[in-house]
């Protein structure tokens, strides 16, 4: 079957038909929020690191967070406690305010960081995020 780059599936509703995901679509780490949120603030407050925190998405239950990365890191994600899934672009839309799909939203929108969150920076500040939490939770 030939691709065209198009969804062409019959339009309802006077719908037009939507643009194919892009070919470099990125993936999506998903973590438990608590552990996300101290990764934000990890990598905001690492000035040395190079490459920011990039757009961050909250489920609207606050039970997770999900990062965006660059396309391919799914293919070698082992990161305990997250999982990391290709989009292909699935649910994309950078010019909206808030994504469509249920009640998830953007913590941190494309237009106001950078394109993606750098894998390995991210990695580590998961990793320290983890650790973080496990000492305040044993301080109780």
């Amino acid at each position: 079957m030939e691709s065209t780059g198009m969804n062409t599936a019959p339009a309802s509703s006077g719908a037009t038909p939507v643009p194919a995901a892009p070919a470099e679509a990125p993936d999506l780490v998903t973590v438990p929020a608590r552990q996300g949120l101290e990764a934000v603030d990890i990598i905001r407050r690492a000035a040395g690191l190079p490459g920011g925190v990039g757009p961050v998405l909250h489920d609207g239950s606050g039970d997770t967070l999900g990062f965006l990365v660059p396309p391919g890191t799914a293919d070698a994600w082992d990161m305990p406690g997250s999982a990391c899934t290709q989009t292909n672009g699935r649910g994309m839309r950078f010019g909206d305010v808030s994504p469509t799909a249920g009640d998830t939203g953007w913590l941190l929108p494309p237009e106001a960081v950078g394109p993606v969150t750098d894998p390995e920076v991210l990695r580590a500040a998961l990793g320290e995020a983890a650790r973080l939490i496990e000492a305040a939770d044993n301080c109780r």
